[in-house]
């Protein structure tokens, strides 16, 4: 129902009060989308506890031989928690998960965060390159697509994005890897350094010319599908831009095309790709299972698969809950940069 306001009695806010209230209601804003965010992450925590309990197979199958006695069976079920009732696990793995223990991996008999930080750096070197690529390329691409607007340049751009953007990146892996690995041998088909070699630093890896071969075609294949998103955004927003008032007048000062769009028309329709950039890294983070498995890249998405496989309960929860855990912050920090960022964003209740 609308309410009626008794013009003669109300007065406007004052500059100072108005700033307060947009404060506090950005303050609510927040704080209510990390309560969506602690609920979200509780959800997937819960989840991922029942579903690989009710997976089949022995999860220590790996430790237990088949010379043991059902007393030592026994007593290994015990030192891995697994012989208490599922609701009392279900308690210490929730209290666990708080203090930011993951237990240890059934597998490699190693505390899980050791197992998993022992792959990461590789995962956010795929990650950080690719995206890099992705987003370099969409952007210029998506001013360029709105700058060759109604041309057959804009139509067979757009067809070769939203192609891109639909292969499975399997296949696309394949290709890749056919085309310059098994035809042109100009890249390595897998791993990620040669035979026997160890790196001595994250330093020295990155800085080794033979790691950076392994980590091109996983990165280029991730980035062709990652592009598409920031080109079209970027075109979109672009063709939006281009119809505002400061656009004409800065054609009517006689600025030449290109000084408009890359100073005026470019740098106001980035805002939303900016925000869809932390929604990016928290994909190109969690969503490179796939690229990781082709080419025998050794991350966290091949970890994980691995652990499923070997039905290694603590590493495949470690593994699944901190890609979660990424790509729910990222939406959380998206929301609040397009908060900061884009003053019309408003935040009543019906927003």
């Amino acid at each position: 129902m609308l309410a009626v306001v008794d013009r003669k009695h109300s007065s406007p806010l004052k500059p100072s009060e108005k700033g307060e209230n947009v404060l506090g209601n950005r303050s609510k804003f927040i704080l209510n989308r990390l309560a969506q965010m602690i609920l979200t992450l509780w959800i997937i925590a819960t989840i991922l506890f029942f579903i690989f309990r009710l997976m089949p197979g022995n999860p220590l199958v790996a430790y237990i031989d088949p010379t043991f006695t059902k007393e030592q069976q026994d007593i290994l079920m015990a030192q891995f928690g697994l012989d208490k009732p599922l609701w009392m696990q279900y308690l210490i793995y929730l209290a666990n998960l708080v203090q930011g223990e993951l237990g240890d991996s059934f597998k490699f008999r190693a505390p899980v965060m050791d197992v998993i930080w022992g792959v990461l750096p590789n995962t956010l070197y795929l990650m950080i390159f690719s995206f890099a690529m992705a987003y370099l390329v969409g952007i210029f691409g998506g001013v360029l697509l709105a700058w060759k607007r109604k041309t057959k340049f804009e139509t067979v751009g757009i067809i070769v994005t939203l192609f891109t953007r639909s292969a499975p990146q399997m296949w696309v892996g394949m290709i890749v890897l056919v085309i310059f690995s098994f035809q042109l041998h100009w890249f390595p088909s897998g791993g990620a350094s040669a035979t026997g070699v160890v790196y001595a630093s994250e330093w020295e890896k990155l800085t080794s010319l033979s790691f950076l071969k392994h980590l091109f075609l996983p990165a280029l294949t991730a980035a062709i599908y990652l592009m598409g998103l920031p080109l079209l955004l970027m075109r979109s927003n672009m063709l939006d831009v281009m119809g505002e008032s400061y656009v004409e007048v800065a054609r009517m000062r006689g600025l030449s095309e290109r000084r408009i769009m890359l100073k005026y028309a470019a740098r106001n329709a980035a805002l939303p790709v900016v925000t869809a950039m932390a929604v990016g890294i928290g994909y190109a983070l969690g969503g490179n299972v796939v690229i990781e498995m082709v080419f025998s890249w050794p991350g966290l998405g091949r970890l994980l698969v691995n652990a499923v496989s070997a039905s290694d309960y603590a590493l495949a929860q470690g593994a699944f809950i901190l890609s979660a855990a990424v790509m729910v912050m990222m939406n959380f920090v998206a929301d609040i940069l397009y908060s900061f960022l884009d003053p019309r964003v408003t935040f009543g209740k019906g927003r």
